[in-house]
């Protein structure tokens, strides 16, 4: 089975390239065939949806989950250093252990949602089942806690913001029939500001992954019952 070199499009999203203000104001102007084939899918739940003309998720009774990858927003080290709020500087060891927090709350989360939904998740390939490709790329958190020792005391309005970008894959034949990008942003404290620190960030976190994970359990179902009609 052939994948996307999804290193080489984390890449390309966390810089911008296809994440940028515009892209998501004006839909209109994305075009509507990728050069893979998919078509611009209008009136979803997700900001940008590609998908095969007729695909369908009906088939798939089984889901193979990848386990995401994570890209912090460019230049988001410097502008912790550099910010009002923290003036904190963040060690690489520090850097990926968040990284690798939010990676193993998300593959958490989605087996909890989609377990709960009645989908079985499995580690192989088979004619039922559908690999799921995850990664989380533009990752901007608003004040990392870092600070072992103590009480970090910052207060900030919103947690902060993350990208999804999603493929979805026949897990025999390695085809890509779907692929998403969407924007989420923690608006938890939009009314006031809060206390920032680990259990707050993981909160909101949670509560954006579950939304995605929502979406796409929506779209499974919904899927099964026109196939059903």
């Amino acid at each position: 089975m052939k994948f996307a070199r999804l290193p080489i499009i984390i890449t390309m999203l966390a810089s911008g390239l296809l994440l940028s203000s515009a892209v998501f104001a004006k839909k209109q102007d994305l075009p509507l065939v990728t050069e893979d084939g998919l078509e611009l899918i209008k009136g979803t739940k997700l900001a940008v949806v590609y998908a095969k003309p007729g695909a369908s998720l009906a088939s798939y009774k089984r889901i193979r989950l990848v386990e995401p990858a994570v890209a912090f927003r460019k230049n988001w080290e410097r502008d912790q250093r550099s910010s009002s709020i923290n003036r904190i500087r963040i060690s690489p060891n520090k850097i990926e252990e968040i990284k690798g927090k939010l990676a193993a709350e998300f593959h958490e989360t989605f087996v909890l949602v989609l377990e709960e939904s009645g989908y079985e998740l499995v580690g192989d390939n088979a004619e039922d089942v559908m690999t799921v490709r995850p990664a989380i790329v533009n990752l901007d958190i608003t004040a990392p806690d870092v600070n072992n020792f103590g009480r970090n005391y910052t207060y900030v309005a919103s947690a902060g913001e993350m990208t999804l970008y999603l493929e979805l894959y026949d897990s025999v034949t390695g085809d890509l029939f779907a692929k998403a990008i969407d924007r989420r942003e923690d608006v938890g404290f939009a009314s006031s500001y809060t206390w920032s620190n680990s259990s707050t960030n993981k909160a909101a976190a949670q509560k954006i992954i579950r939304g995605w994970a929502d979406i796409l359990v929506n779209a499974l179902n919904e899927s099964k019952a026109a196939t059903a009609n």
